[in-house]
């Protein structure tokens, strides 16, 4: 028998749970306003969860982001729903009504205790998606250590159904059958919060990312310089060596129009300087080099976040490069033509490059589904009046906030929180008078 559907009614709808959901949602409850906030993975935090530092700063990126983490999660305002997509979202009568479908993480989350004995007791090894390929995880875990919420997830496709979990669980909370569950939220207004991926790293055949072990994405660079990523240090995949020369490639991923992202991505200059900056740290022999067409240090303090990179030897190289391949022993070697000497080609060996990809939009209007806002030229979220409020969508009612509008890095993903949950919050007073609370 199929399970009843869940109903909600609720102040505002935020759908995604990175920086700039988390912030908005924390916004909006501290008002008052009941919230429903929907994450499609497994835990809260998005990207920056991911990061090791953020720049300029070299901040902990997990310091700020799992307080307010933690503080979404026990907000008596807000509700919360991860491992869940938003089906479709349709406005009637000035309201907003979503389909939700909460996936099965085949536990009893009421039962579990996140005692990890489920994980221990597993013996199937999986490529850990938390570490992009880089580590393992078990067929049942909690997907990272500080995850919200400490919930394990079994992955129905791998699982060989031998039972080891369900016999090492003390509260007898894993559930096989368990199915997917339906939610129907009724809101007031909607925050389109869906962040944004990474241009894919075989999008440029030439540079051999997904191909090459030592040719890495940005992410998985971020997961090596974390004090708890997968090796415990900066190592070559092929063979576990320490890296005596590392290299970036700079828009490996945005300015180019024949990947369909002719824009600049913002950020891509700067996370590539602040881990040349961390690897310095780590690895102090080690030699670093950035191949850039334009180095793009936009914001406060970052101009001298880039030449404090230079005084600690950072190498910055003005050069096309043109492909990358590899010899027998795996090392990278980048075809190159540097722009202000005005010699011709070369080839220069790296043991491991980091591709500087861009930034896409994670959900597409294109895409269908959710609702039916309009996109900009660049796929992501178009908004009729910047001047006015950027955080306007072409639907009034409906709200944006972070990279689901564009290219941009932390602050100002929080910055455009701040401004989505005020326009909300203003949309609100002026269409909803009574708080919506929830339904009993």
């Amino acid at each position: 028998m199929a399970a009843s559907t869940q109903q909600l009614t609720a102040d505002v709808l935020v759908v995604g749970a990175g920086i700039a959901g988390l912030q908005a949602s924390l916004d909006l409850a501290d008002q008052g306003k009941s919230v429903v906030l929907v994450e499609r993975k497994p835990s809260i935090g998005g990207t920056m969860i991911n990061l090791s530092k953020v720049f300029p700063t070299l901040d902990c990126a997990s310091c700020i982001t799992t307080p307010r983490m933690a503080s979404v999660a026990h907000h008596a305002n807000i509700d919360l729903f991860t491992l869940s997509e938003v089906d479709g979202i349709e406005k009637a009568d000035g309201r907003f009504r979503a389909s939700i479908t909460k996936k099965p993480r085949f536990i009893e989350e009421d039962q579990c205790i996140g005692c990890k004995r489920c994980e221990e007791a597993c013996t199937v090894f999986l490529e850990d998606d938390f570490d992009h390929g880089l580590g393992a995880k078990k067929a049942i875990s909690i997907p990272f250590t500080n995850a919200i919420p400490q919930y394990p997830v079994l992955d129905a496709d791998n699982c060989l159904l031998c039972g080891a979990c369900a016999k090492a669980c003390p509260t007898q909370c894993i559930n096989f059958l368990q199915e997917p569950k339906k939610v129907e939220v009724d809101a007031g207004a909607v925050i389109l919060a869906t962040g944004f991926e990474l241009t894919p790293m075989d999008a440029k055949p030439q540079y051999g990312g997904g191909a090459y072990p030592n040719v890495l994405s940005p992410l998985q660079m971020e997961r090596l310089l974390a004090p708890h990523g997968p090796y415990g240090g900066v190592m070559r995949p092929s063979d576990g060596q320490t890296p005596s020369s590392i290299a970036y490639v700079q828009c490996a991923g945005s300015r180019d129009k024949s990947l369909g992202v002719p824009y600049c991505s913002r950020v891509c200059c700067m996370y590539a300087i602040k881990q040349a900056m961390l690897l310095s740290g780590s690895l102090p022999i080690a030699d670093i080099t950035i191949y850039y067409m334009d180095i793009r240090a936009f914001g406060k303090g970052y101009e001298q976040f880039y030449q404090n990179a230079k005084a600690m030897g950072v190498e910055f190289v003005k050069a096309k490069v043109a492909r990358i391949s590899e010899d027998e022993s795996h090392n990278p070697i980048l075809r190159i033509e540097r722009q202000e000497a005005g010699t011709g080609p070369e080839e220069v060996q790296h043991d491991l490059v980091v591709l500087s990809l861009g930034m896409v939009p994670a959900w597409k209007p294109s895409q269908g589904g959710l609702i039916a806002v309009e996109a900009d030229t660049d796929g992501f979220l178009k908004s009729p009046s910047m001047k006015l409020n950027p955080a306007l969508t072409t639907i009034d009612g409906v709200f944006a906030a972070g990279t689901a509008t564009g290219p941009k890095d932390i602050v100002d993903a929080i910055t455009d929180a701040g401004a989505a949950a005020m326009a909300a919050g203003n949309y609100l007073a002026r269409t909803q008078p009574t708080p919506a609370g929830h339904l009993p």
